[in-house]
């Protein structure tokens, strides 16, 4: 991931002088010396830019006073210069995305992602190492963390729950227990360095299962147990810390329900429902927003679109409206090179950034957040 980020603003430039005064007794007052630089009329040959304060402080309210000027090739400014140009205000994306509403940024993290099959081969990206640094940056930042545990060593969703390498020849109550140890283990470590999640995800997209074949959907009570096993590691390090079951399942009533019957029936507890929301593959709005009134109202649980991309306003108005406040929030997946982002592949915002600026004035002044208070969360 890129640390920096340009936004694009677009200017028309009208190039006069220095002074605002049309008076020609007070241009001279003000710009004696504008004969010695500044010409009726020419051909631009270059962009000059200078600014009135060269040092600033980076924290989103200082401003410097910008002087833009087209200039001939004897460096003269040319007074009837007409040109359009582009500035590109370089920033942290973290810092970018807070300033428009986002309040979470949600981590994958792999379990070895530097093996040969793995996630990031060699560079380990979203391992532990890197998650710790992420974590740094969210926490400084000043957003909360919700940490999506894949349990494999490369993404992990309903097509495939690779089991990590290093698990492979375990037995079914060692896995269990492996499991248990290693969820421990990260929490303990962000913990560590005072960066713990607010909210955890136990297996990502699980609709079929995680770590197959034993946790396969077919091996309902082994499934059963590894969740649980799961759950218990994170309720152990942080009581506070909340625990999502996330299903690809947006519009899918049917299937949903199966699911959370039979993980409920077998003692799996959890405090956040997560769906993934893609048309492609989840079916139309009002199914989504069928799905949700229908669990909300079997399970009395907190509900999260925790994946989507498209219909950004929409999936939030479903979500912030559903009964009770019960809508937990939303996270748009991969904002920075995805279907419908909001970053170019340049980095460059895109003007559907915008759009959360409008949920935020929405719904965030009469709404009373409830402890986890997820509103916009991004996954990097």
């Amino acid at each position: 991931m890129k640390n920096q980020f340009s936004i694009p603003l677009i200017f028309l430039l009208f190039v006069m002088g220095c002074s605002i005064d049309s008076g020609e007794t007070k241009k001279k007052a003000n710009n004696p010396y504008a004969s010695w630089y500044q010409v009726a009329s020419g051909k631009p040959a270059a962009l000059v830019f200078a600014s009135y304060k060269t040092t600033m402080i980076a924290d989103g309210n200082d401003e410097a006073l910008l002087r833009i000027s087209a200039v001939d090739s004897a460096g003269m400014e040319i007074m009837d210069a007409t040109l359009p140009f582009t500035i590109s205000v370089k920033g942290d994306a973290i810092e970018i995305l807070k300033n428009h509403g986002f309040n979470y940024i949600r981590l994958r993290i792999f379990v070895n992602p530097e093996n040969e099959l793995g996630y990031s081969p060699n560079s380990g990206f979203c391992g532990l190492d890197s998650t710790l640094m992420m974590a740094r940056r969210v926490k400084k930042a000043g957003l909360n963390l919700l940490l999506d545990f894949h349990y494999s060593d490369t993404w992990a969703d309903p097509q495939k729950q690779f089991k990590p390498k290093a698990w492979q020849e375990l037995s079914f109550n060692d896995l269990s227990t492996r499991l248990n140890t290693y969820t421990k283990l990260v929490l303990l470590k962000l913990k560590e360095q005072e960066t713990m999640p607010e909210m955890v995800q136990i297996g990502n997209e699980i609709n079929h299962g995680i770590v197959w074949p034993e946790g396969h959907i077919s091996n309902l009570d082994q499934l059963a147990e590894l969740l649980k096993a799961g759950t218990r590691a994170v309720r152990e390090i942080d009581t506070s810390c909340k625990v999502m079951m996330h299903l690809a399942l947006g519009g899918q009533n049917e299937e949903t329900v199966f699911w959370f019957d039979n993980m409920i029936a077998r003692g799996v507890e959890f405090d956040i429902i997560g769906l993934s929301y893609y048309p492609r593959w989840h079916c139309t709005l009002d199914d989504l927003n069928n799905n949700m009134l229908d669990i909300l109202q079997r399970y009395q649980k907190d509900i999260n679109v925790v994946e989507y991309s498209a219909f950004k306003r929409e999936v939030n108005n479903l979500v912030f409206e559903l009964p009770e406040n019960r809508g937990n929030g939303t996270c748009i997946w991969e904002p920075l090179n995805t279907w419908s982002r909001i970053f170019d592949s340049d980095g460059n915002a895109l003007k559907e950034i915008n759009i959360y600026d409008e949920i935020k004035a929405e719904y965030l002044p009469d709404w009373q957040l409830p402890e986890i208070g997820v509103l916009y969360l991004v996954d990097f």
